[in-house]
């Protein structure tokens, strides 16, 4: 009895580690139109070891580019090809279209 209980509270415990999901793998990303990801790359250094990246998605109509500062979205610009202004989504989920570009 003392058994069964200990196997399923072991089985339990272990069941959030079988529930997630596998790593994507670099092809899919390929399949999808985004581009390969730019690294800077600065000395290790504290907070300045902190990773950029810049993630540009193209498809039919617009062109995303995305920059990502330690794993966190900075900022999400959006360029649709019809012609159309460019605006920038804040990562609350908020537009902003910026009228005077200089």
């Amino acid at each position: 009895m003392l058994s069964r209980l200990l196997l399923t509270v072991f089985v339990l415990s272990s069941a959030p580690a079988f529930a997630q999901a596998p790593a994507a793998a670099p092809a899919a990303a390929s399949q999808s139109g985004a581009q390969p990801i730019e690294r800077d790359e600065t000395p290790a250094d504290g907070r300045k070891n902190q990773r950029v990246e810049r993630i540009r998605h193209e498809d039919g109509r617009v062109i995303i580019d995305e920059l990502r500062y330690a794993g966190q979205t900075q900022s999400i610009k959006v360029q649709p090809k019809n012609g159309a202004p460019a605006y920038e989504v804040q990562p609350g989920g908020a537009r902003v279209w910026n009228m005077l570009n200089f």
